[in-house]
């Protein structure tokens, strides 16, 4: 028996991974073949998606991207025994994109069928529970402030200290909530760990409930991720059937377990607070703070709130320590972060790696430059309220504080290419846009500033007036969605004022 892995994520399937899947089967089964197909998760080398595996002796050897009408030649070649096409990339593991990669958080995604509990458990899965277990509140908080963790959602805030200070305020109730509302331009790292490793998010969540004291949880999924919701929904019974959420996890007598609420398309529900108000029933609206969610979050009650990849990073932490994750990165950012390559890039993708690497070294030796073949103009980093970077920052280690000083921020890890051909007015003007649309409209600076902004580059650029708006939406906001859009404007004006000197395309 041969054994195939096809993906089954949101990006194979919009390439064609479902009809290859069903070909391949059919074909096989006309030639008489025994096969067997797996739709594992990705590897997060979307560029080559779909990406179809073959389990030989050596090793899984890969052919991407396959359409159907690659399907007969691939036969023909003898592609079930892992022999040469054109397509083939050989090994899997020894691609050079998936080669050179720190896998820790994603260390089983496009490795396993994301909805078996075997594979899971095979791969290291649940071993950080089964170590939580033993251990103490205060023990688990402590090796996960010991690793460096921090919020990997954009703000940076060290995750320890927001647990420690759930763990110790005294209540009845406390919550862990999951933002998975993944909404910035360029990211899709939430997705990919979401739909090909859920019961490594499953299990951060766990963890964290069990250190601070929290019986539930709740996933804030955004409404564009229906597959996901699919995949987590199958995930959480397969925990819960398995006694690994409920009323006694793994026979302790220690509760959790976890619910799935989907968003409504709101980009601002991704700041804590609006999405709290939208878990409650209400609309998706910024609190004032304090106070703080650690205090009074989720119905009143102490509430952790962590982005998908941080909770998905606890697992091997508690499983390998927190001495053995803060090996990683340099400074204060500390570990892996899943950076996210898109826009016009050739290898577009997912790339876990270190703090610590250079801008240049990861568009250039990961994403193999622009798809256009032209120069690059510009980069954004951290989704469309990020700066703007040009060739002379390419050499900016990416790393929290790294990017804080050259005026930016990493944000999500999420990467946008543009080539020679963009225009920067033109993408100063997106940021005052997508502010207005998406704007709560609970501060005036934010939802009268963000319309003002683009009136002005809309009629006219007089360049004193933008940077006195920049500076009151910058300082006057309630929160970061009006706070940062001065950020790429700011960017592109002071790397490309030749832009603002012509009228916008």
């Amino acid at each position: 028996m041969t054994i195939i892995y096809i993906p089954r994520d949101t990006a194979s399937i919009s390439m064609g991974a479902d009809d290859v899947a069903i070909a391949l089967a059919a074909l096989g089964a006309d030639l008489k073949e025994d096969i067997t197909i797996i739709r594992n998760g990705t590897w997060g080398m979307t560029y080559l998606e779909p990406l179809v595996e073959v389990d030989t002796d050596q090793g899984r050897v890969a052919y991407g991207p396959v359409t159907v009408s690659d399907l007969p030649s691939l036969y023909e070649a003898g592609f079930l025994n892992g022999l040469d096409h054109k397509l083939c990339h050989g090994l899997t593991s020894e691609i050079d994109y998936l080669k050179n990669q720190d896998r820790l958080t994603f260390v089983r995604a496009g490795l396993i069928d994301p909805l078996s509990l075997s594979d899971y458990i095979k791969n290291d899965g649940y071993k950080g529970l089964e170590n939580s277990l033993k251990l103490s509140k205060a023990q688990i908080v402590e090796e996960v402030t010991l690793s460096g963790l921090r919020g990997r959602g954009g703000a940076a805030f060290p995750t320890g200290i927001k647990w420690n200070t759930v763990r110790q305020t005294e209540a009845a109730q406390k919550y862990i909530c999951c933002n998975a509302d993944e909404g910035d331009s360029g990211t899709f790292s939430d997705r990919i760990l979401m739909e090909s490793d859920p019961l490594c998010l499953i299990e951060g969540m766990t963890i964290a409930g069990l250190a601070v004291g929290a019986t539930k949880g709740y996933i804030y999924l955004r409404s564009e991720y229906p597959l996901c919701k699919e995949i987590l929904t199958g995930a959480i019974k397969v925990a819960r059937d398995n006694n690994y959420l409920g009323a006694n996890i793994c026979g302790s007598d220690k509760a959790f377990d976890i619910e799935i609420r989907m968003g409504a398309g709101s980009y601002v529900c991704g700041e804590e607070t609006a999405m709290l108000e939208s878990l409650e029933g209400k609309r998706g609206m910024v609190r004032a703070k304090p106070p703080l969610p650690a205090h009074v979050g989720l119905f009143g009650a102490p509430t952790v709130i962590n982005n998908v990849l941080s909770l998905a990073s606890v697992p091997i932490i508690l499983a390998k320590g927190g001495d053995y994750y803060k090996n990683f990165g340099i400074g204060r950012s500390r570990g892996t972060i899943a950076f996210q390559l898109a826009g016009n890039i050739k290898r577009g993708g997912l790339v876990e790696k270190a703090f610590g690497i250079s801008l240049k070294d990861l568009i250039n030796d990961f994403g193999g430059g622009t798809y256009s073949d032209k120069a690059i103009k510009a980069v954004q980093v951290g989704g469309p309220l990020g700066a703007y970077l040009g060739q002379d920052n390419f050499g900016l280690p990416l790393d929290y504080e790294a990017f804080t000083e050259a005026g930016a921020v990493l944000g999500h890890g999420g990467i946008v290419v543009f080539d020679e051909t963009a225009n920067m007015r033109d993408q100063a003007l997106f940021a005052f846009e997508f502010c207005a649309i998406e704007s709560c409209g609970k501060c005036t600076p934010c939802r009268i500033g963000s319309i003002r902004g683009a009136e002005l580059l809309k009629t006219g650029t007089n360049m004193q007036l933008l940077q006195d708006l920049c500076q009151l939406m910058d300082t006057s906001s309630l929160c970061a969605m009006g706070g940062m859009t001065p950020i790429p404007v700011r960017s592109a004006v002071k790397y490309w004022p030749e832009d603002f000197e012509k009228s916008s395309s």
